[in-house]
């Protein structure tokens, strides 16, 4: 079985209204970065996975979770 993390990252973006820019400009990251974790091509830091959830003011586990793959 195949673990992987997803996250809600696009969803809660799209809920506050802001761009991709935006969010990567108020984290100190690139856009480039933002597009990667939305799409599940790229698993945050620890850091920036705290940076991000108190940014939208949820717990870590509110925005990321172990999926699993057969």
């Amino acid at each position: 079985m195949q673990e992987y993390i997803s996250n809600q990252v696009n969803t809660l973006r799209n809920q506050k209204s802001i761009t991709q820019e935006e969010l990567a400009e108020r984290l100190q990251v690139s856009r480039q970065t933002i597009i990667a974790i939305e799409k599940g091509n790229y698993t945050p830091s620890v850091l920036l996975a705290l940076k991000i959830a108190n940014f939208f003011k949820l717990a870590v586990e509110d925005i990321f979770k172990i999926s699993y793959e057969k």
